[in-house]
Formats: C-alpha cells, sequence, structure tokens
C-alpha cells in the first residue's frame, strides 16, 4: 500500500488538554512520514494532573479514539502520554502496548516504555529525572525505572504545582534549568519526563552543557516509531539518540523492555 508520505503513517494518541506533542512530533517528524493524531480524554483538564487523574487517564477507554485514527491505517500508534502508565508501573505498560497492538495491528510505543528502551539502547543504568509531575507521580516515575533496572540518582522537581495547561506552557528556558538541576556527577543521562512540556527545543543546549545525553519523552516515541518502521537515517539537533551517534557495535542494547 502506497502511504500518505511515501513510508509510514505515525498514528499518535494525544492526552485532550496537551498542546506541545503535536509541535513537537512535527518537528521531529523524519522525512516521507505522516502523523496522524487521535484527543482522548479520562481526566478533568480542571483538576491538578495528580496521582489520581494520571491513573484514571492510564485506565480510560481507548475504544474510541483508537477506532478514529484506525481510519488512517497507521504503521506505528504512539500512546502519547507518560505519566499516565508511569502511575501504573512496567507491566501495565507493556500490556497496554501488547492491546493496543492486536486491537489495531500497529506497532505500538508508549511514552513510558519509550524512555526505558532509549536508555537501554544507550546502555544507560543512572539517571537524573526532571518533570513538571507532582512529587507523589515523580516518586512513581523512579519506582517504575527501578523496576525496570534504572537508578535515578538525582531528580528535580518544579517548585509549584502546576495544573494541566501550566505544564505544557513553561517555557524552555525554564525547562533548560530544570534539567540542569536534575544533573548530577553519577547520573549517565538525563531524563524529561513528559510529553507536554517543552523538552525537544532544549536537548541540544543540554547535551552540550552537561556533557551526557538527553532523553525526552517525545524524542525517544519518535526514536521507538522510527526504528519500527526501519527509518534509520539520523536526525540532527535533538540530540544523540536520533542524530546516530551513540550507534556502533559495542553499544548495541544489552537488555531489551519486554
Amino acid at each position: 500500500m502506497m502511504h500518505s508520505r511515501g513510508r509510514a503513517r505515525f498514528g499518535i494518541l494525544v492526552p485532550f488538554t496537551n498542546s506541545n506533542l503535536e509541535p513537537d512530533m512535527t518537528l521531529l517528524r523524519p522525512q516521507g512520514v505522516s502523523l496522524h493524531f487521535a484527543r482522548m480524554g479520562g481526566y478533568d483538564q480542571d483538576e491538578i494532573p495528580d496521582v489520581d487523574q494520571m491513573h484514571g487517564l492510564g485506565a480510560t477507554d481507548l475504544d474510541e479514539p483508537l477506532r478514529l485514527l484506525q481510519g488512517v491505517q497507521p504503521n506505528v500508534i504512539l500512546y502519547g502520554c507518560t505519566s499516565a502508565t508511569l502511575t501504573h508501573g512496567p507491566a501495565f505498560d507493556r500490556k497496554m502496548a501488547e492491546t493496543i497492538k492486536a486491537e489495531s495491528g500497529a506497532e505500538t510505543v508508549t511514552a513510558a516504555g519509550a524512555l526505558v528502551h532509549a536508555l537501554y539502547t544507550l546502555g544507560v543504568e543512572r539517571i537524573g529525572l526532571a518533570s513538571p509531575y507532582v512529587p507523589a507521580i515523580n516518586d512513581m516515575a523512579i519506582d517504575f525505572l527501578a523496576q525496570t533496572g534504572i537508578k535515578t540518582v538525582a531528580r528535580s522537581e518544579v517548585k509549584v504545582t502546576l495544573d494541566n495547561y501550566g505544564q505544557g506552557d513553561m517555557d524552555p528556558d525554564v525547562v533548560f534549568a530544570l534539567a540542569r538541576a536534575a544533573d548530577h556527577p553519577d547520573a549517565q543521562a538525563l531524563v524529561l519526563s513528559c510529553t507536554d512540556m517543552r523538552s525537544i527545543e532544549t536537548i541540544s543546549r543540554l547535551e552540550k552543557a552537561v556533557g551526557k545525553p538527553v532523553i525526552s519523552s517525545n524524542q525517544a516515541m519518535m526514536f521507538q516509531a522510527m526504528q519500527f518502521a526501519k527509518i534509520s537515517e539520523p536526525l540532527q539537533g535533538y540530540g544523540r539518540l536520533l542524530d546516530g551517534t551513540w550507534s556502533s557495535p559495542e553499544n548495541a542494547p544489552k537488555r531489551q523492555y519486554l
């Protein structure tokens, strides 16, 4: 079948208040790939995105947004919320990917799983974590990563509790400072978790500042989706993960997130 832009179609599930995932994916879009988005609910836009809200989003019924997304017959589906599965744990995250794939026939990427996949690809075992989440979700994120063999040696949190729109409104300079605060001599990489945080625009600058890889939710999702689509050319300007400088036989992933 000839695809709408010649190579592949990526279908992306987006939390309905998220304003940055679509622009980020447009920035990262490989040549010949078309992007198709569907909004998903399951949380209250006027409530703080705390554990209960994000747990509810992760458990919400995806039948309708998936049905609409399947109208374009995507090759890969990306589940675009990190905290929705971080709050449930790795087993839930993997099961969600398996269920979406079984229902759609498309290879499936989750934001949380993509972070782990990226860290495994780079051979990273110790990280600094930065996010706009409430502290309780950061606790769960650290536990999630620990269950996959990734140790968090430093964390950085926002000083105020942000609502759904506050997370997306953070300026890239604020994101940069938040990430720098998560750096630690023992951290092999920095992780910026949240699909609605403007991390993409800071990755290259951050890597130059800290001298180590920087992984974000949206960058990691695009990396894994490209692998599923067998697209291997480097993307410049968005970190080592996508520019291919990590790639060599000795850097082959030692572990798989299955």
